[in-house]
């Protein structure tokens, strides 16, 4: 009883959240009576009932194995992988798909297999081996094509909802997509009750975090740490493409951006000194009163001469991020970094120094 007091509680506090958040979406029509779930209304599909179902599909394909069939159903395992492991069993395409997916070693996919859009093939290998295969990229942090493959289905389809809308929301969460992780983070929090308390936990995590996103107008530091860690994890996938190549400009151009707006702030707050000194204003000059802000490392002084050449070189450099030689790119990356505050320096740096270390 403790327990499940307990459970209440988390789903309370995390829809509390995610509700939080869900409203502070731009209000859209509401949608139509046939289109509403009910609360509660996703469950994970019962073992003798998603057996059943395997066994169905398994005999259709004529590759029925009796034994085979009955150590998958026999074994201390998810439902979700006894179906996998079914459709495997049946269908030599989806155990090499599930295979190359699951192997660290094998390099990540750049598209969505054919066989998830394919109208021929039966719903229930279609969307079951999709789940599967979008969970297990979803482990090794391959989140574009588990996204794009867990996006042709929906979570009423497989035999785990709970499962489909954890790792859904997983991917939209690493990849920034904030409106699609709060939605699916609502639903699975919502709508799944049976949902293990490990999926109810992180979801709550994420919820809470997504709560603290500023956008990149915003020029947040949180945006720029965010951005710093799906581009790495990209280049950990070896994508250091176009893709990526226009989210490291977007990085430095904000990093740019960013340290303008602390110069001004900084020559605004000494202007303001500068007139507390001057006399007639009833207060008598102090020549040792020094700015409470000490003057940032490179592109210091009022803001003319060389430190609008500095913001113009960088902008210059950031606009031709592309294009731009990697010797170049990280002199430019490390030029840059120098100038941030030092609590950030450091971080930025090893960042940087890692992109460096990925051009070569």
């Amino acid at each position: 009883m403790r327990l499940m007091h307990g459970r209440l509680a988390l789903t309370a506090a995390a829809l509390l959240v995610s509700g939080g958040l869900l409203l502070a979406q731009e209000t859209k029509p509401a949608p139509k009576e046939k289109d509403i779930a009910a609360f509660g209304s996703l469950e994970t599909m019962s073992v003798e009932a998603a057996k059943t179902k395997a066994a169905a599909w398994l005999k259709s394909t004529g590759k029925a194995d009796d034994k085979a069939f009955e150590a998958i159903w026999a074994a201390d395992k998810s439902v979700l992988d006894k179906v996998s492991d079914t459709l495997a069993l049946g269908d030599a395409d989806a155990a090499k798909l599930l295979a190359e997916a699951r192997d660290p070693k094998n390099a990540p996919p750049t598209e969505v297999p054919a066989v998830f859009s394919d109208a021929k093939k039966d719903m229930f290998l279609r969307a079951n081996l999709g789940l599967a295969y979008a969970k297990a990229l979803s482990n090794r942090r391959v989140y574009e094509e588990a996204l794009d493959t867990l996006n042709q289905f929906k979570a009423e389809q497989v035999v785990d909802p709970s499962a489909f809308l954890f790792h859904k929301a997983v991917t939209e969460h690493a990849m920034l997509k904030k409106v699609d992780a709060v939605k699916s983070i609502a639903r699975l929090l919502e709508d799944c009750n049976d949902a293990p308390e490990r999926y109810r936990m992180l979801a709550f995590l994420m919820a809470n975090d997504i709560k603290t996103w500023k956008d990149e107008k915003d020029m947040d530091l949180g945006w720029i740490s965010r951005m710093m860690n799906n581009i790495d994890r990209r280049l950990d996938l070896s994508r250091g493409g176009p893709t990526t190549q226009d989210q490291q400009k977007r990085v430095l151009l904000t990093l740019d951006q960013l340290i303008k707006k602390m110069e001004e702030e900084q020559q605004q707050q000494q202007q303001s000194q500068s007139q507390c000194q001057k006399p007639g204003n009833g207060s008598k000059p102090n020549s040792n009163l020094r700015a409470t802000s000490p003057q940032q490392d490179s592109l210091g002084g009022d803001g003319k001469g060389p430190g609008q050449a500095e913001q113009k070189k960088f902008r210059e450099q950031t606009e031709n991020w592309g294009s731009m030689p990697a010797k170049d790119r990280t002199n430019a990356s490390l030029d840059l970094a120098r100038s941030m505050p030092a609590k950030h320096r450091e971080l930025i740096e090893a960042y940087l120094k890692k992109l460096a270390q990925n051009d070569k």
